[in-house]
């Protein structure tokens, strides 16, 4: 009888073995994986050993010859499309639109599956819809978005103006500039730089961001690890942070209800949604709920929080290392608009330099080097290979951003590859810093319009010289969700 039954224990841990490692019929090229754990042990080295999760997908789609990887991250099936072809295969099919549902993700949103950049469907539709209509009401895209990006330009200036000189790293002020822009648009108002719980939630997100990949890290494909390295696997840090949100977020919405009244509804996105939850709350099934508020902010401060800054910083950072490139930009803006008028949105028709140079820095830095994740809806295919449902899809926009086919020489820094024989500004489809299609970064327009108008106001009063005495910037990124340069010092010389 003994016998009987450890035979059939092995015969079963035998299947449950083959299912573990089976992959699906035709599902795209890619190692071996071990039971439970997947590819995550091979990718998590091999990305430590060529400097990024992005980097080890790259050596991956060479080894097995495939513009789309076939992985298993723990538990999840992940596919990774590497080439322009299938990334914009993704963009447009709308079976990809989902959005994974993992632990990582329920955590990034307190523990729900809420807000906009984490939900899909009828919920996703809904609320992306709400925040784009009612943010273009608030003056979104419009005068009223220039003029508090120049408010910020503004006290920018200032900032360095009192710097009299001494040397600084860009990063260190450029992110509560570019929070207060879309701040003012949530809630009406601007938060201060020196606000300690601002410094410590940009610190905690920017730990954050190096702590995970774009797929969520070991926390979302081996969740369990949670009870054994709380710290190592990052979940220590972001209740941490979650917790410090929560009370920021539920201070200013507290602020808000006890304000109320509905002729405020077009002030800020905040007041503008209190009167949609109570204009449905006899509705059961209304999804207009405070906790739903909180999460879209929440997407809103990390949407905006970093990305854009760095991209700013970077640019500020080729000026150093490229004196030749800031030499022009400048020349340009000085027989155009001049150095006395404020940049706005309008002027980048006559600042095609300028705006070829950001193009620039998007292609050659790429900081989100995977964009993701999705969700494959239904059964389907991509690129020719069969992809179950709820299959994960990351997409390698360095890949398409660095491909020596398309580019030629895409490891040089050429603005001019974005303009034609006439100086007009090429728009080009291959790249792709905020995605595309009906995911696209719903905040584009803000970050474009940050970009450009703090570039070209800063270098209306400045020169920007490495700093006396300090090393030269590194291009080599920091690895992370997001990529951001190491520490720099610069000076700003006046004009």
């Amino acid at each position: 009888m003994l016998t009987v039954l450890l035979g059939i224990i092995i015969v079963l841990i035998t299947v449950w073995l083959i299912s573990e490692i089976k992959k699906p019929h035709k599902y795209p090229p890619g190692p071996s994986w071990l039971p439970i754990v997947g590819n995550t042990p091979y990718v998590r080295s091999l990305a430590r050993k060529v400097g990024g999760q992005h980097l080890a997908f790259e050596e991956l789609s060479k080894l097995y010859d495939s513009p789309v990887l076939g992985l298993r991250l723990g538990p999840d099936l992940v596919v990774v499309a590497l080439t322009y072809p299938i990334v914009r295969e993704v963009h447009n099919n709308e079976v990809f639109d989902g959005r994974p549902d993992n632990f990582f993700l329920r955590l990034r949103t307190m523990g729900t599956r809420l807000g906009i950049t984490c939900t899909d469907g009828a919920h996703w539709h809904e609320h992306r819809s709400f925040v784009v209509r009612h943010l273009r009401q608030l003056g979104y895209g419009r005068q009223t978005m220039e003029a508090h990006i120049q408010n910020q330009l503004n006290e920018l200036l200032g900032l360095i103006k009192d710097l009299n000189g001494e040397a600084i790293w860009p990063g260190k002020f450029l992110p509560p500039s570019v929070i207060n822009v879309l701040w003012t648009f949530t809630t009406g108002s601007r938060i201060s730089r020196n606000d300690k719980r601002l410094l410590r939630l940009l610190d905690l997100l920017n730990r954050r961001s190096k702590v995970f990949d774009i797929s969520g890290g070991i926390l979302s494909q081996m969740p369990w690890m949670r009870f054994i390295a709380p710290e190592y696997s990052g979940y220590n840090l972001i209740k941490e942070f979650n917790l410090e949100l929560h009370e920021f977020f539920m201070e200013t919405i507290r602020a808000h209800q006890n304000d109320y009244s509905e002729d405020k509804a077009g002030d800020d996105l905040i007041y503008a949604y209190i009167k949609e939850m109570k204009e449905r709350e006899h509705d059961k099934n209304s999804t207009f709920t405070e906790v739903q508020l909180t999460m879209i902010i929440l997407d809103i401060f990390i949407a905006g929080s970093q990305t854009t800054s760095i991209t700013i910083d970077l640019a500020l950072m080729m000026m150093v290392l490229r004196p030749d490139i800031q030499a022009k930009v400048f020349e340009e803006i000085k027989n155009t608009i001049g150095t006395e008028k404020l940049p706005n949105i309008g002027d980048k028709t006559v600042l095609p330099y300028t705006e070829a140079f950001l193009f620039e820095v998007q292609r050659f830095f790429h900081i989100v080097p995977v964009s993701g994740p999705r969700r494959a809806l239904k059964d389907t295919t991509l690129g020719g290979y069969r992809i179950p449902k709820n299959t994960t899809i990351l997409m390698g926009l360095r890949t398409v951003h660095m491909d020596e086919e398309y580019w030629v020489d895409p490891k040089v820094f050429r603005p001019e590859r974005f303009l034609s024989e006439n100086n007009e500004l090429i728009k080009n489809d291959h790249l792709m810093p905020f995605g595309q299609g009906r995911r696209r970064c719903l905040g584009d327009s803000l970050a474009r319009a940050c970009m450009f108008t703090f570039l070209v106001g800063i270098l209306q009063k400045y020169e920007i010289v490495k700093a006396v005495g300090k090393d030269p910037p590194s291009m080599d990124l920091l690895p992370g969700i997001t990529l951001s340069p190491k520490p720099y010092f610069v000076e700003f010389k006046d004009r």
